[in-house]
């Protein structure tokens, strides 16, 4: 899977001066979660057979209280496909992020005032390596942008509250890259800090459960990832979790547990 190119990221002094729609958000507080990595983060829940089939489990509903910002950097409301218009030239389908926000607003009770709103940015592109999200490349430069934007676009009511991470399968397929991991993902997660000025930036990365293309260095990626020595890191596991039938993408069904999954973990923070 080819990465294409991606629209320039529009700097960010840029959006200081577009019009701001934060104004049409519902509620108080909006809690904001980047997800970011590669396919199984935007989702390929039902879409592993050339077309999506459009089954839209009732965690993943639309909710006038979850939001995703969109590729021209404003605010909508969320629906499947999470990544259309962002994981550019693939076939997307449910992922992780609908049923992770709705399980948070759970946690918030029907009564809670002012509601919370869970803002998603979508972040994710198929089949990248972890080498492809350094600073300075266009993947890690569309990501700073689209956070920065979403947190400008809540007019002052808007906390960045975790970067949701699921990414690895591309650095199965060669040890150099498998034995690198560690180190790169250490990097990006201070870089990231560092350029959004939140050094305790929570960051939720998800253990991979499969290896693209059969790459042979599974078990060496894995354990780079529960090796990350940082602060504020935690560590969520996708192994045991339905594969499709394409051995690379969770199910529909499997999406829907790793949402709930990564709520609970970041709930534990709380």
């Amino acid at each position: 899977m080819a990465l294409l190119t991606l629209q320039p990221a529009i700097p960010f002094l840029l959006l200081l001066l577009l019009p701001a729609a934060s104004a049409g958000l519902p509620g108080g507080r909006t809690l904001v979660f980047i997800l970011a990595g590669q396919s199984n983060m935007s989702g390929r829940g039902g879409a592993t057979n050339g077309t999506w089939d459009g089954i839209v489990p009732p965690e993943c509903a639309p909710s006038d209280r979850i939001v995703r910002l969109s590729p021209a950097l404003r605010w909508e409301e969320a629906r499947e496909p999470l990544h259309a218009g962002v994981d550019v030239g693939n076939v997307l389908g449910v992922g992780p992020g609908m049923p992770f926000a709705h399980a948070v607003l759970a946690s918030e009770g029907a009564a809670a005032e002012p509601p919370v709103v869970v803002g998603l940015v979508p972040c994710a592109q198929g089949g990248t390596p972890i080498a492809n999200w350094s600073r300075g490349t266009e993947l890690y430069e569309r990501m700073v942008t689209r956070a920065r934007a979403a947190v400008a676009e809540c007019s002052g009511r808007g906390h960045l509250a975790a970067l949701l991470w699921y990414q690895g399968e591309a650095d199965t397929m060669r040890r150099q890259d498998a034995e690198l991991y560690q180190r790169r993902m250490e990097t990006l997660v201070r870089d990231v800090r560092c350029d959004l000025g939140r050094p305790d930036l929570l960051v939720i990365q998800v253990g991979i459960a499969t290896a693209q293309y059969n790459g042979k260095f599974l078990g060496v990626v894995r354990e780079a990832q529960k090796a990350v020595k940082l602060p504020n890191v935690k560590y969520v596991d996708a192994m045991g979790l339905p594969i499709a039938s394409d051995h690379t993408h969770l199910t529909t069904e499997a999406q829907v547990q790793l949402g709930n999954k990564l709520a609970e973990s970041y709930l534990e923070t709380l």
